[in-house]
Order: C-alpha cells, then structure tokens, then sequence
C-alpha cells in the first residue's frame, strides 16, 4: 500500500490558497507510448496540480470525437492498462507529490480483475481513479477497496443527475468530484455559466469534497469564468488537439508535448491572476 496516495489530492486542494486547482486531462499512450511519462512532467513543469490519466479503451461513450482518436491511436500503439500503471510507477520515481488519477472504463478493470487493479494502482502510485461506467449503486465494494489501498474513488455529476444520486455519490467520493458541465460528449463548447453555478450551488448541498469542472474548456478565459466557482478546472479535449496538430505538421512527439504544455502554462498563468470560490 502506498501510506502518500490517498494524502497527495488533499494537500494540493489546501496548498492552493485561494484559487482554483488546473487538472490537464491526457489519455495515456498518446501521441506515443513512450512519451507518456515525458508528457506528464512537462504537464506538471507548465503549472498542472494534478494529472487525470486516461486509460485509452475501444469504445469510450463520454468521449467526444477529439478523445477517441487519441484512445484509437494509443491503442494501435500497443497501450494497455499494465502499461497505463507502468507509467505511473515510471513518473512516480521523479515525482512523489502531483497526484495521478486514472480516468477510464469497466473493461479494463474488469479483464485484470478489480482486486489485482486496485492493489497494482495502489502500489504504482496512483491517487485516485475515475470509472466512468462504474454507478455508484454498483460501486460500493470497489469504493471499500479503494480506499483501503489509500487510493481516492473519483465520480462524475451531470446537469441530469437528481439529488439522490449526488448524495449517493458524495457519500462515497473521496479527492474530488468531477461535475460535467455540458451535456454530451467531451470536446464541445457550449457552457452555460448560470447554470453551472446554480449547479454547484446545488451539489455543495451534499458534497464536502472540491469541486471540479470539465468538458468543454477550450481557452484561458473559460477556464477562468469556471475558476471563479470551482475548485479546480479540468482540461482534455483541447490540450489532445494542440498535440493532435502538432504531430500531423512535424510528427515528433516530443515537439506536440511541447505545444501542449505551452498551451496550459497560459492556462496556469490566467488561473493564478483569479480567485477561486474555495
């Protein structure tokens, strides 16, 4: 069991003083595998409090367009969720303190089994996973062991989801929970920010984690807007695109991790001139 994983998500959420935290979300294995560990420093180097990792799977439904590329390529590639976990052990040897959440789908948990999962995270140093097609009524002994191996059950909430269900969830989330602030898939941007601060209002009622926003923050100004309501800011499908890009102008992994981080350093920057809720 590592005793720091279930610690590292708290201490960033009380080290922030005053602002948002900025969470980059990358799918594991894209643009390569090889660069997996390279892309999640250079994330932490251009301002990253945590890093969700996704763990790349076939047939990935929350998932816009500009994510399931990045799962097909990564695929293709040969990643897998061994090597998903390998990589986080590999990151872990430099970075003790970023807190690494996996964000992916049942199948591949189930294929390994949910036991052997949840102790070979534990012992790679992941800090929290995130299943999306994991309900919470169905969740309860995968939660147990979770957190008993000190790793952080993460959940989704939805604009749809009613009030039980986000009492169901805060009572077995841990680190954060992720609010969806669009309905759809990841990648679109049609935010309403009314909403989504009646929204909070309405999950802090139940939730006593943080709270963090995603899908559909595509600039340094929208991460701002939700920066002032949330306590952390999640950003996937345009930091894929920036490094989509880059690789199909100079195909060099190394030159589209580079986009990517300059790209969420003007993120980081913007987020620490705003003050944030919490």
């Amino acid at each position: 069991m590592n005793n720091q994983s279930n610690q590292r998500i708290q201490q960033v959420f009380q080290q922030l003083q005053g602002r948002a935290a900025l969470i980059p979300y990358v799918t594991a294995g894209d643009p390569s595998p090889e660069s997996t560990v390279s892309l999640m420093h250079a994330l932490v180097q251009a301002g990253a409090d945590i890093i969700e990792l996704g763990v790349p799977f076939s047939d990935p439904m929350a998932d816009g367009p500009i994510i399931q590329r990045a799962a097909e390529r990564a695929l293709a590639k040969g990643m897998s969720l061994a090597k998903v976990l390998a990589a986080v052990q590999d990151f872990r040897k430099t970075n003790q303190t970023t807190p690494v959440v996996l964000m992916g789908y049942a199948n591949p948990i189930e294929a390994m089994g949910q036991i052997q999962f949840v102790e070979q995270a534990a012992q790679a140093g992941v800090d929290g996973v995130l299943t999306v097609d994991y309900p919470p009524e169905e969740s309860q002994e995968f939660c147990q062991a979770l957190i008993a191996q000190g790793v952080d059950p993460v959940f989704l909430l939805a604009p749809t989801s009613t009030d039980e269900r986000i009492q169901k969830i805060a009572g077995l989330a841990r680190g954060y929970v992720y609010y969806v602030s669009l309905k759809g898939v990841t990648g679109s941007d049609r935010i309403d920010m009314d909403d989504v601060v009646q929204q909070l209002n309405r999950i802090r009622q139940y939730v006593q984690t943080p709270v963090g926003v995603g899908f559909g923050i595509r600039s340094a100004e929208r991460a701002q807007q939700i920066a002032q309501h949330a306590e952390a800011v999640i950003i996937g499908s345009k930091l894929i695109e920036t490094m989509e890009a880059e690789m199909a102008q100079s195909g060099d992994p190394s030159q589209a991790i580079n986009a990517a981080a300059d790209w969420l350093q003007t993120v980081a920057q913007a987020l620490r001139a705003t003050p944030s809720k919490s």
